[in-house]
C-alpha cells in the first residue's frame, strides 16, 4: 500500500517534469525571474549601503537577505499553485480525479513539484548573491534552516490555500492568486522592521508566520540576540497554516463534487 501511494506521488511529479521539460516557457521562469530580482535588487541595495555608510547602517545584507528569503517563499508558493494550474490549463483535472488517486497523494505531489522548483530557484539566488554581491548566507549558521522551513511551509499553506480559491470559485480565478505574496508582504515585514507599522498592522504581522523569520534575521545582521522561542513561535505557526489550508482543499474538493461545480473543469474556458 506505501508503495503503491509512493507510486503515485512520483506520478505527479514526473508529469510535471515532461510538462516543464517540453516547453521552455514553462523553464526558463525557474531562474529567469529569480536572476533579474537579484540583480535589480543587489545594485539598489549597494547604492544605499553607500548613501547610508556614514551612519553605520548597510543595507546589503539586512535588504538583500530579505529579498532573497521572500523570493524563496514566492517560489514555493508558486511551485504548488502552477503546479495545480497545469492541470486547469490541459483539462486534465477531472481525468486525475477518476483515477485512484486520492487527495493527500495529489497535494503531495504538487508540494513535491514545489520542492524541485523552489530548490532551483534557491540555488541560482544563492550563486548570485554570493558570486556578484559577496553576501554569504551561510554565516547565519544553522538558524538558516529555520528560516527555510518556515517560508517553505508558509510557501506551502498559500500555494494550496490558492488552489483551493480556484477549486472554489472557478478557472478564471487564478487570478487571484498571482498576488497574494504581495498582499502578504507589507504585513510580514519584510523590508522593515516590525516596529515601523501602525499597531493594527502589527497585530496582524504577528499571527504571520514569515515575520518572525525577518525580525529574528535583522536581529542576526545588528549582532542582537533574538529570542528563539519567537522563531520557534513561527515555525508552528506555519505548520498550522498548512494543516487548515490541507482542511480548506478538502472540505472545497468535497463541496465541488457534491454540487457538481468540478464539471466546470470540463466546461468553462481556461
Amino acid at each position: 500500500m506505501l508503495m503503491t501511494s509512493a507510486r503515485r506521488i512520483a506520478a505527479i511529479g514526473l508529469r510535471q517534469f515532461y510538462l516543464m521539460r517540453g516547453s521552455v516557457a514553462r523553464f526558463l521562469p525557474l531562474f529567469v525571474w529569480v536572476a533579474l530580482d537579484m540583480i535589480l535588487w543587489g545594485f539598489l541595495s549597494r547604492y544605499l549601503d553607500t548613501v547610508a555608510s556614514s551612519g553605520g547602517t548597510r543595507f546589503v545584507p539586512s535588504l538583500l537577505g530579505a529579498v532573497l528569503l521572500w523570493d524563496f517563499f514566492i517560489r514555493v508558493m508558486q511551485g504548488v499553485t502552477t503546479a495545480f494550474f497545469e492541470e486547469v490549463w490541459s483539462r486534465n483535472f477531472l481525468n486525475i480525479f477518476a483515477s485512484p488517486l486520492s487527495i493527500p497523494e495529489f497535494l503531495a505531489g504538487l508540494v513535491l513539484s514545489s520542492v524541485v522548483t523552489s530548490a532551483v530557484g534557491l540555488a541560482i539566488m544563492l550563486v548570485l548573491t554570493s558570486s556578484v554581491f559577496g553576501l554569504s548566507f551561510f554565516s547565519f549558521g544553522l538558524v538558516l534552516i529555520p528560516f527555510l522551513l518556515v517560508l517553505f511551509l508558509f510557501g506551502i499553506a498559500l500555494g494550496v490555500l490558492g488552489s483551493a480559491l480556484v477549486l472554489w470559485l472557478g478557472p478564471a480565478a487564478e487570478w487571484f492568486v498571482w498576488p497574494i505574496p504581495a498582499l502578504v508582504a507589507p504585513f510580514a515585514a519584510v523590508y522593515y522592521p516590525l516596529s515601523t507599522l501602525p499597531a493594527w498592522m502589527q497585530m496582524v504581522s504577528r499571527v504571520l508566520a514569515p515575520s518572525y523569520v525577518f525580525e529574528s534575521m535583522r536581529a542576526i545582521l545588528a549582532k542582537k540576540s533574538f529570542p528563539i522561542s519567537g522563531l520557534a513561535w513561527g515555525v508552528g505557526l506555519a505548520a498550522i497554516d498548512v494543516v487548515i489550508a490541507c482542511w480548506i482543499f478538502y472540505r472545497v474538493y468535497r463541496h465541488a463534487v457534491r454540487t457538481g461545480l468540478i464539471a466546470r473543469y470540463s466546461a468553462e474556458t481556461v
